[in-house]
């Protein structure tokens, strides 16, 4: 039985408005109750809502906090408190430009509500042990005061990178002398190496020193905090679970890491964030490399080869999901914010817009920390967000690849917006923009309906406002919902749509002056867009199939195949067709047809009378046998090399009687 539904809104003050009625239909609520002051004057309301029956909707994100803490309260003393949940309507569509369209409001905060209705994908976890071993590297003097810091909480070794003083020894922590050359690993299991590495003495009087040098040594640790001011050990370090990385000469930043760092003690819960079909991965077949799309976008480097297919190492692994966005095949997606569940947020979201606008409405991409917070303060101090602008906030914007993007268009939405935290964001979702404008472009549309903004361009009305885009069915994966949504877009397209250099689409190109039909690509090929023909020598290409992941064309030991990037929309892409092919040689003997009739002539060609054994020898027709065939000629031959002599008559008894 499902539980009831308790809606409550504020107007915060009497500066949003809203209509009640549609987003209590939204929410799928059983009454709503609207007020101008929740989270103040008219707090007793939340509470007798939090104390009834009900599951309790607050429409208010900024005081979610107080809300959690006023449900704790009336727990505490009914025992009992409803299943609370809130949402932020305000910020995101409630307070807009002055001249905002109230109906364009209203059908925002609806399709934010109905969105929140879906349920969350449910992403598996692991557990993570830290005993509290902490590294410090860095100059002596910060080193020291940052194990002094941690030293209670924390066990730490310094590893001081200078010759400075020690000035009295601590059985707090302990200190070496050495300089860090390299470092892996995560929270709970960094493995570092040392060169130059020795240890302090403790023992004796006056000025502390160092022991013996060791020319190499490694060391483990659960917590690596790095002070040495230079560049940082890991790439994205920031996203480096337990590494902690300053400028020692930066104010307050040693106070700051010690704060978060005597935390990383204990058992933690990580979240999996991906899930990797090794049988789909594209990187390598028989040694000959591949698709290497994820392991050139990965940020942490946590995605390595192994052999025919990528690993990922889980620990290290961030979720920002770029490696998902870019993987041609599927064979990465996201357990926390997988294809499907984004599609269907924004399927719900234009959909519930455009019943109540009529209108086609736009979409914005943000994260939920750095881009929630601009659009807060846009809200709070500008004009907020265009009157037509829905934002979807996710952990990282990397995860947005060029299928997310048109299955927004595809659901309808006039413009696809992404906006960039900051430069390394911008350039993280680059290439999957230029990808998706290319496709738009071709489609006959402006690739300005995707583009990467900045918070000052929320608040400005699109070129397309008012417009209404008919939404297509978006059933399927990554590709057919891509191909479906460019497929409505333009209507009718006679030529391929040519596509950027390393677009997951395209053809192969095969030059038939040079490939002798050895098939080395079609046995190879890991997606099946390249097979062979039953009957005779030919190599069929189906281009739906293909990723443009290069084995093809790294296999080829005639450099044959050239690929080229483009998405065919017509429905032969659907189908085999030829691309090269050729009759086959018939057996001379038997009439069988084997192998592929110009490579026979051309092997015939080089060594009839070039070859002593094929000069002046009838050993050149055995070239034009079947396997069978030769097999029998060479048997039965006069020169057989494993025939014997002429068999004597056999002698009967007669024979002996007649002598």
């Amino acid at each position: 039985m499902t539980a009831q539904k308790t809606l409550l809104l504020c107007t915060c003050d009497k500066t949003q408005s809203f209509d009640p009625e549609k987003l209590r239909t939204a929410a799928a609520a059983d009454q709503v109750i609207a007020v101008d002051q929740l989270c103040g004057k008219e707090l007793a309301t939340a509470a007798e809502s939090l104390g009834g029956t009900s599951d309790v909707l607050i429409a208010c994100g900024q005081q979610a906090a107080l809300f959690e803490r006023l449900s704790e309260d009336v727990e505490a003393e009914f025992q009992h408190s409803a299943l609370l949940n809130t949402i932020d309507i305000r910020d995101r569509a409630g307070w807009s430009a002055p001249n905002a369209d109230p109906k364009r409001l209203h059908a925002k905060q609806a399709a934010l509500i109905a969105a929140a209705q879906l349920p969350p994908p449910m992403a598996p976890v692991k557990t993570i042990q830290s005993g509290g071993v902490c590294c410090i590297v860095g100059p002596t003097e910060q080193a020291i005061r940052m194990a002094e810091l941690v030293q209670d909480e924390l066990g730490v070794t310094c590893v001081v990178s200078d010759k400075g003083l020690v000035q009295l020894p601590s059985a707090g922590y302990d200190v070496a002398r050495g300089q860090l050359t390299a470092a892996q690993g995560a929270l709970g299991n960094f493995q570092l190496e040392f060169s130059q590495l020795q240890s302090l003495n403790p023992a004796g009087r006056g000025a502390l020193g160092y022991g013996e040098v060791k020319v190499s040594a490694r060391s483990e640790c659960d917590v690596f905090i790095d002070l040495r001011g230079a560049e940082p050990a890991f790439p994205s370090h920031q996203k480096r679970n337990g590494y902690f990385w300053a400028d020692p000469t930066k104010h307050g930043e040693l106070e700051r890491i010690a704060l978060t760092a005597r935390e990383r003690v204990g058992e933690f819960e990580k979240t999996v964030y991906f899930n990797l079909e090794t049988s789909l991965c594209a990187h390598s077949r028989a040694n000959k490399p591949g698709c290497t799309r994820c392991l050139d976008v990965c940020p942490t480097e946590a995605i390595f080869s192994f052999g025919d297919h990528v690993q990922i190492d889980s620990d290290i692994c961030a979720g920002c999901g770029s490696c998902a966005a870019v993987c041609p095949t599927s064979a990465v997606t996201m357990n926390e914010t997988p294809f499907e569940a984004i599609t269907k947020a924004v399927d719900v979201m234009a959909k519930v817009y455009r019943e109540q606008t009529n209108e086609s409405p736009r979409l914005v991409f943000h994260t939920l920390d750095a881009g929630g917070d601009a659009i807060a303060q846009l809200a709070r101090y500008g004009d907020g967000l265009a009157d037509d602008l829905i934002p979807l906030g996710l952990e990282h914007v990397d995860r947005i690849g060029h299928a997310e993007i048109l299955a927004a268009l595809g659901a309808g939405y006039a413009e696809v917006l992404i906006l960039a935290d900051n430069e390394e964001d911008r350039q993280a979702v680059a290439s999957e923009v230029e990808l998706t404008q290319a496709m738009v472009s071709g489609a006959h549309h402006s690739p300005s309906r995707v583009r990467v903004v900045a918070a000052t361009e929320l608040s400005v009305a699109g070129d397309n406002a008012g417009r209404v885009s008919d939404p297509v069915l978006l059933v399927g994966g990554r590709r057919d919902i891509t191909r479906v949504t460019v497929g409505a877009m333009a209507g009718k397209v006679e030529a391929p749509i040519p596509l950027p250099v390393g677009a997951p689409y395209g053809a192969i190109e095969i030059d038939s002056d040079k490939c002798t039909l050895c098939l080395a690509c079609v046995s190879l090929c890991p997606t099946g867009a390249l097979n062979d023909h039953p009957d005779r020598p030919e190599v069929q290409f189906t281009e739906n199939a293909c990723v443009q992941c290069g084995v093809c064309e790294s296999t080829c030991p005639e450099t044959a195949i050239t690929l080229k990037p483009q998405l065919d929309l017509s429905k032969d892409a659907l189908s085999a067709r030829a691309l090269h092919g050729e009759e086959p040689f018939e057996c001379i003997s038997c009439g069988k047809p084997f192998g592929v009739a110009s490579t026979i002539n051309r092997i015939v060609e080089k060594l009839e009378n070039q070859h002593w054994m094929y000069t002046n020898s009838d050993n050149v027709q055995l070239i034009k046998m079947c396997d069978d065939c030769r097999v029998k000629a060479q048997f039965h031959g006069k020169n057989a090399p494993m025939a014997g002599g002429e068999r004597p008559r056999v002698r009967t008894s007669d024979d002996y009687l007649d002598s």
